[in-house]
């Protein structure tokens, strides 16, 4: 009798066991368990980092709910995780601290127009792209000095600490005089008054504030570079780069992607070409 008790005991256990794994796949959608999506799904929550100052793509609106095409690819994200709004945290992102945030684990991933860059693939890893960008500049609509990279010698150009758009005027125009800001809206004021003579940054984000600006700003020249837009994850989370990818594949073929560029950048920008993901593995990074 003893032995049978035994018996019952163990197959009792490994059913309990069995149906333990059995909800636990059910609540996790089949996500391994520890993953980022998994925690996510359990929780019903995200911390997503965005941007707070970039019409079309990242801004707050007068109740101070986000807004634009990065915000929406952003929400594309949660729904596949079941997360509602209410669940998630919207962390300002400026271009100074999107690194930091995800290396201090401040939020789950960055959409915030995120220039994939070599340099920052050592920091932290990217899902996308999503969409390509390209480096302009916006001038006073009155200016007719400033026609293209080369009119930038000796000119005052203003960008943002941190970003690649800053980089690149220091190479194509080492002659220039450069302010940096946190913000590119802190840039704005300076360029109204002729503090600086031009701002320079993606023609996406520079359309949204020449778009807001009632005519006193104009976008001017071809964009001098290409800005794939990535969506930033912890250098190490390589499960939720992937699926992140699917999700963006995924959206891009059944029309959600088209959606939320309409409904925000599409309502000043032309349709954007669908990007090609870039799904490159670790060791490209050496």
């Amino acid at each position: 009798m003893s032995h049978l008790r035994t018996t019952s005991r163990i197959v009792a256990a490994g059913i309990a066991a069995l149906l333990v794994a059995s909800l636990s796949a059910c609540a996790t959608d089949g996500f391994e368990t520890g993953s980022t999506m998994a925690a996510a799904q359990e929780s019903g929550s995200l911390r997503i980092g965005i941007k707070h100052d970039q019409p079309l793509f990242g801004e707050l609106d007068s109740s101070g709910t986000p807004q634009g095409f990065d915000v929406e690819v952003a929400r594309i994200i949660a729904d596949e995780l079941d997360v509602k709004e209410s669940g998630i945290t919207w962390v300002e992102a400026t271009s100074e601290d999107r690194e930091q945030l995800l290396q201090d684990g401040a939020v789950d991933f960055v959409v915030a127009t995120y220039t994939i860059s070599p340099e920052r693939k050592d920091q932290v890893a990217f899902a996308g792209p999503y969409y390509v960008a390209g480096q302009s500049l916006m001038t006073r609509k009155d200016d007719v000095d400033i026609a293209s990279v080369r009119d930038l010698a000796d000119k005052h150009v203003c960008s943002v600490e941190g970003s690649t758009a800053a980089d690149t005027i220091v190479t194509l125009a080492p002659e220039a005089s450069l302010a940096l800001f946190d913000d590119y809206s802190d840039c704005l004021e300076p360029l109204r008054t002729g503090q600086v003579d031009v701002v320079t940054t993606d023609d996406v984000i520079l359309a949204g504030y020449a778009d807001q600006s009632n005519g006193q700003f104009r976008i001017v020249g071809a964009p001098f570079t290409a800005e794939p837009y990535g969506i930033g994850v912890a250098l190490e989370n390589t499960t939720f780069r992937m699926w992140i990818n699917d999700v963006l594949e995924e959206a891009m073929e059944d029309g959600r992607w088209e959606e939320a560029w309409d409904s925000t950048a599409g309502r000043v920008l032309p349709a954007p070409q669908r990007p090609i993901i870039d799904r490159y593995e670790v060791a490209d990074l050496s």
